[in-house]
């Protein structure tokens, strides 16, 4: 339960101002359809953030347990520090006019490539090795984090200050890192 309930907060605050959440706002503004475009979101998720934890808890077995706590460290605080540069919105083109569902899935897949939430998704997979139970925590994270940009757009990004969300982030982040070295999990 604690890898569902960490990756869920992690994924859900870390994805407030995210690049990907500002691409679901984009959608939904552009199709007006919320119920394919979180079906979009959720079949992207699922299939990316499968992938990254159970990349994250392979490595489990493949390097000694000083290495993995330290590497977990660095990389929790250093999602922190990158957690204080907000994503700009780069904008979305669709020029293959596949529909909500399909245009959703697709863009949120390679969105996510590499993203931050992806790769703090590889080391909850390393840290908890229960790659199930992270995929299940980060994608209620997107789900949740994504579907207020889909349902509720410019009124909530409007009246909640993405500074103040991006530094709880990283605190977040870094909190997480520090208890990961003092071995406070």
């Amino acid at each position: 339960m604690e890898a569902i309930i960490n990756s869920f907060l992690l994924v859900f605050v870390s994805e407030m101002g995210d690049k990907t959440q500002l691409l679901a706002l984009v959608l939904a503004a552009r199709f007006r359809k919320p119920v394919p475009i979180m079906f979009g979101i959720l079949v992207a998720t699922i299939l990316n953030h499968a992938l990254a934890s159970y990349v994250g808890a392979y490595v489990t077995h493949y390097f000694s347990a000083d290495i993995l706590k330290w590497t977990l460290a660095a990389t929790f605080i250093g999602f922190g520090l990158w957690m204080l540069i907000p994503d700009k919105d780069e904008g979305f083109k669709d020029k293959h006019h596949w529909g909500p569902f399909l245009t959703t899935t697709v863009a949120f897949f390679f969105a996510e490539m590499g993203d931050k939430t992806q790769l703090a998704t590889v080391a909850l997979g390393a840290k908890y090795a229960a790659p199930l139970m992270v995929t299940l925590g980060t994608t209620l994270g997107m789900l949740c984090a994504d579907g207020l940009a889909v349902f509720f757009g410019h009124k909530f990004t409007d009246r909640v200050p993405m500074v103040l969300v991006h530094r709880i982030a990283s605190g977040l982040f870094i909190l997480f890192g520090i208890a990961i070295c003092f071995e406070i999990y």
